[in-house]
């Protein structure tokens, strides 16, 4: 299976129609969150992006929050959203959490913390692809000045579930970067959109 994948479109419009004219090279299409900005422009956002017909799954960021990604997708049909939840698509198992993980500084953030998100991702099958906004820590999580803004509560379950591939976003920085922890490949995408092999 092909999947178009990105992440971090934060209300570009213009990005969105490119990312609708990439998928008819893919067989399926996912977004690992942020497509909003500070909670702002989401349905304008997910109705460019609803000319998509492809299986598509949604995995809120920081910028939007689960509900408000359910209201604004509810009537495009081949959408689904995953927080805390799997999908299966042709066989292939998919496990989503969204949100920003750790805990954000900001207050208007859709946000948690390690805790939470531990609890959240206790369901997640072994060996599905696992579709997260944050990055695992110490995996594509570095910002410009350095050090890890990833979770540990993701890095647990990657270890534990292996799933072949990670697919976050999140930290701007390391967009378009990869990484391996253990067997799985995680990617940070970007808005870009990738076109990745499962």
């Amino acid at each position: 299976m092909r999947l178009l994948a990105f992440s971090d479109l934060h209300c570009d419009i213009a990005q969105a129609a490119l990312l609708v004219d990439k998928s008819a090279k893919a067989d399926a299409v996912v977004a690992v969150g942020d497509l909003a900005t500070v909670h702002r422009g989401l349905d304008r956002t997910i109705t460019a992006l609803a000319a998509i017909k492809l299986p598509t799954l949604l995995v809120p960021g920081n910028n939007e929050t689960a509900d408000a990604l359910r209201a604004s997708a509810e009537n495009w049909d081949s959408a689904t959203v995953l927080h805390g939840e799997s999908a299966n698509i042709d066989g292939i198992e998919f496990f989503g959490l969204g949100a920003g993980i750790p805990t954000t500084p900001w207050d208007w953030s859709f946000d948690l913390d390690e805790d939470e998100a531990r609890e959240a991702l206790e369901p997640c099958p072994d060996g599905a692809v696992l579709l997260v906004h944050s990055p695992p820590f110490g995996h594509v999580d570095s910002p410009a000045g350095g050090g890890h803004l990833g979770s540990q509560a993701i890095l647990e379950a990657v270890e534990a579930h292996a799933p072949p591939l990670v697919l976050c976003g999140h930290i701007h920085e390391s967009w378009g970067h990869e990484s391996k922890a253990g067997s799985s490949r995680v990617m940070n995408l970007g808005p870009w959109g990738s076109l990745v092999d499962v």
